[in-house]
Formats: C-alpha cells, structure tokens, sequence
C-alpha cells in the first residue's frame, strides 16, 4: 500500500504573454516528491518475515558472515524478493520494537549438569537462608568460596604516568613478570565479611587452610551449621572433599553447585569487584606489593560492604530453565 502525499503546487508565475511559465517546474517538482518522498506502509506479515529472518543465521542464506547488520538485512530482503525497496532505518525500527540486536552476542554455557536445578535450588535456597524447607538459625551461616587463579604481578618497564588535565593514565605496555599468587577467599553472604588468603598455587591444602582459617575463629567454630558453597574445582570436588571437611569440622556442610555454573557463587561478585578496583591496571614492582593490595582491598571493602542485594530467586531459576527447555524439580 502506497499512500501520497498531499502536495501543494506553487502559484504560477505569468509570462509577459500571459503563458504560465512554472507550469513545467511544477511539474517536475510534483514528480519529484512523489519518487522521493513516499511513506511506504508495508502489511504485518512483512515486518514478521524481516524480525524472523534477523533471527536466524546468515549462513543460512548462504551469506558469508557471522552476524547480520541492518544494511544486510536491508539486501537480503530485497535480494529474496519479499520487498521490493526498504530503507535501513524502517528496519531498525522494526527490530527495535522487539530489542532483537542481532549485531551482538555474547558467550554462554548451555546447562548440561543432569542435576542442575536440584543443586542450583539449593544454593538459591541458602541465599534466602532456607534449608530443607525451613529458615536457618541465627547461628547458622552460609559462605560462599573460589580461587582467582594466576593473578600475576607485572612491573611495567617504564614508570605510570598520572592522569593530568586532557589526558588519562598512560601505563607502560611492556613489563616484566614477577610471579602470581593464587587468591582463595571465602565470602560470608548475610553479614558481607571477607576471608581471604594468598597462596602460591591453589590446591586441596591452600583451601583447606581457608577453611581452617574461618572454622577456628567465632562465630564460625560455635555455630550450630556452616554451610559453604563451593564449584566443581580439584581443591574441593565431589564426596570426598565433603567427607574429609566433615571430619574435622563436624558443623560444615559443603555444597557444591552444578557444573559450569559460576554465576550463582557470590564469591565470583567480589573477584570481579576486586580485578576492577585494585588490579587493573595491573603494575605492581614485586610479588610481594600485589598480595599487599590484594589483601589490602579486601579488608578496605568490607569496612564499607553491604550484602549483595541477591534477587535471582528460585521462581526466577525455573523460568530460565523453562525458556531453555531444561527439565525442572520443585
């Protein structure tokens, strides 16, 4: 459906011998603003062909690229014959209505742990502090632990120059490596207290002197339980981490997440926090001056830390899980 626009045509100019002498000029004008200027109003089922095919791979049009953009797809809707003329901006109104953005991506990890929603309500669970259907204690508490591994200490060859008027901080892109420290700490989720320690290498003992360091010390050591959550890494995998834990420290519990789940340990919220505030950019002149920032911050941040405000609840796991065609447990 083609609609014109309504045009008024100029008031003619007369000729010495009365001709119209615009007339032709008018004319062409009016042809003019009839070629460029029509809005072009194209049925439903068109926008839906052109969202539909924004959402699928242009490999499968045979189309050489990774991701579509508005000017390819502009082509390729011309090129397949559902229209005949379509502007790049008509497009992107169309995808916008619907946040279709199929010029990004990102990378994410399809769920493939068999029991991923058992363990992951779990850990949910603990977040709201509810455990087998029933509120913790007061003197029940839940951690949340991981190592960030390979933080190196990297001495720039050349000194960091300071952020002067105009111009930001220049770190020297050279450098020279002075080692790495493994960071293994321990987040309390509900009070937002930090345990952390440097080590060498992670590995089951590094963790188990994390362990050690929160269990012998109050309120941890009289509490009623502990609960600590914990990934599928070599320093604290499977039954037998549970059992060697327990024995020494009969009121741990140890829950482990599923498999390629990383986002639901809070601990990875702080690894975060701390790349971006105490180690990038990355200059430190010995191994020894990095573990002091490392620790440093950590005691920093949690003189003016609050708990994470944690809103991704268990009605929210099985409506991701839905989406994705995953099977769910209540």
């Amino acid at each position: 459906m083609i609609k014109s626009q309504c045009v008024w045509i100029h008031a003619a100019k007369l000729l010495a011998n009365g001709g119209n002498g615009s007339l032709s000029n008018d004319c062409r004008v009016l042809k003019n603003i009839h070629e460029w200027d029509v809005p072009v109003f194209f049925p439903p089922e068109v926008i839906v062909e052109v969202k539909a095919l924004a959402c699928e791979q242009p490999s499968k049009y045979s189309i050489p690229i990774s991701r579509w953009n508005i000017s390819d797809i502009a082509r390729t809707v011309q090129q397949t014959g559902l229209v005949a003329s379509i502007s790049n901006t008509t497009i992107w109104r169309w995808l916008h209505e619907d946040a279709i953005k199929p010029w990004q991506h990102r990378c994410w990890i399809f769920p493939r742990d068999p029991q991923f929603t058992a363990k992951a309500s779990l850990i949910l669970d603990l977040y709201a502090r509810i455990w087998d259907n029933k509120p913790l204690r007061e003197d029940e508490f839940v951690l949340s632990a991981d190592e960030k591994t390979s933080i190196q200490a990297r001495r720039r060859k050349h000194p960091t120059v300071g952020t002067k008027p105009g111009s930001a901080m220049k770190v020297e892109h050279e450098y020279t490596r002075c080692g790495a420290w493994a960071y293994i700490a321990a987040l309390d989720v509900h009070r937002a207290k930090l345990f952390g320690r440097c080590e060498e290498k992670n590995g089951i003992a590094p963790f188990e002197r994390l362990v050690a360091q929160v269990m012998n010390q109050s309120p941890y050591k009289d509490a009623r339980r502990v609960f600590w959550i914990v990934d599928n890494g070599s320093s604290h995998r499977g039954i037998k981490c549970i059992e060697r834990l327990k024995q020494q420290y009969p009121r741990i519990h140890i829950v482990h997440g599923p498999v390629h789940a990383s986002w639901l340990n809070q601990i990875e919220i702080y690894f975060s926090i701390l790349q971006r505030k105490a180690l990038t950019p990355n200059d430190f002149s010995s191994l020894q001056v990095a573990k002091e920032r490392i620790l440093g911050f950590q005691d920093y941040y949690q003189s003016i830390a609050k708990p994470f405000n944690w809103e991704f609840t268990k009605k929210d796991l099985f409506s991701l899980l839905n989406k994705i065609q995953l099977p769910t447990v209540a």
